[in-house]
């Protein structure tokens, strides 16, 4: 990947001094050049082409966001209810993640979101023990982590 954006800057500069302009539209015009070729030359790259990965990392601070307004929303109704009726549990999801760093940040996704917090995580790294402040229902939860924060990790590493 960061083959690929190297080359994309080079052919946008190379742009730049062949119409002998140094502006930033004639270097953007170049980028996009770049992209263009670059997609074309796709198949001839060991790893898939750079901008799925940035989409990727996109969609997955755009879920970011739209799940922490959820739980936000989610929080405020569990607090502001005349009577706590709260459901606290801690359960156990299994991860289909590898890497520390993906581990990591699923982790960091899930404390981040308000409501929730990685109490633990498992000697072999496959699991996670997470403590919610209300839950219904195990399955749904752990289906919605599995099927949101973990989808689109596996999206940006793979």
């Amino acid at each position: 990947m960061a083959f690929q954006i190297l080359l994309n800057v080079f052919i946008a500069f190379v742009w730049m001094f062949l119409s002998n302009s140094f502006t930033a539209a004639t270097f953007i015009i170049g980028y996009i050049l770049g992209l263009v070729m670059l997609f074309m030359l796709r198949r001839f790259f060991r790893t898939r082409f750079y901008l799925d990965k940035v989409w990727a990392v996109v969609k997955l601070i755009l879920l970011f966001i739209k799940e922490l307004i959820v739980s936000n929303i989610a929080v405020l109704r569990v607090i502001l209810r005349p009577k706590m009726n709260i459901r606290p549990a801690i359960f156990e999801l299994d991860t289909q993640l590898k890497e520390d760093w993906e581990i990591t940040l699923l982790s960091m996704l899930i404390t981040l979101t308000p409501g929730t917090v990685v109490i633990n995580v498992s000697e072999d790294r496959t699991k996670l023990y997470v403590h919610t402040l209300d839950l219904d229902d195990v399955d749904d939860a752990v289906d919605s982590i599995r099927n949101s924060f973990e989808k689109a990790i596996l999206e940006v590493s793979r």
